[in-house]
């Protein structure tokens, strides 16, 4: 049976990033994303749901994540599907949740601070996972590099 688990979603963060490193100092970054849908009934009338859905970054990714990411911020995540099941302490029953596993991101906006008479330093480019080493090295794709000018649009 084949299967294929791969989710793209952007939306806003909905807090600061938790950074945390384990013991052996792998860096842990969750943060929350709400993604609105918007639609229009068969009234005519304006509707909007949100979801919240919690992803979690590791190694070099999750750095720079607690790094350049605040509250608000829009964000775009391509990453798989993970269910995290525990027993509730208080009651003994199987929980369970479905989260994001990051695998590579990018920033949505410019953050620029339009009031302040400028722009802020430009954000980093995406960390992106290692691949593994037996695998051969991957072919450079266009607009993988750094612009050729520096007239960027945004």
């Amino acid at each position: 049976m084949a299967s294929f688990n791969k989710v793209i979603i952007a939306g806003n963060l909905t807090r600061d990033p938790e950074l945390r490193y384990t013991p052996k100092g792998m860096a842990i970054a969750q943060i929350t994303l709400a993604v609105n849908r918007k639609w229009k009934s068969e009234t005519g009338e304006m509707k909007e749901e949100v979801s919240f859905i919690d992803v979690d970054a590791f190694g070099r990714q999750a750095e720079v994540i607690g790094q350049y990411l605040r509250k608000g911020r829009p964000f775009l995540v391509e990453g798989r599907l993970k269910q995290d099941t525990w027993e509730d302490k208080n009651t003994k029953q199987k929980q369970s949740k479905i989260k994001v596993v990051l695998e590579s991101f990018s920033f949505i906006d410019s953050n620029r601070n339009e009031g302040e008479g400028g722009a802020a330093p430009a954000a980093p480019r995406p960390a992106r996972p290692a691949a593994a080493p037996s695998a051969p090295a991957a072919e450079p794709v266009e607009g993988d590099g750094p612009p050729e000018s520096d007239d960027v649009p945004f």
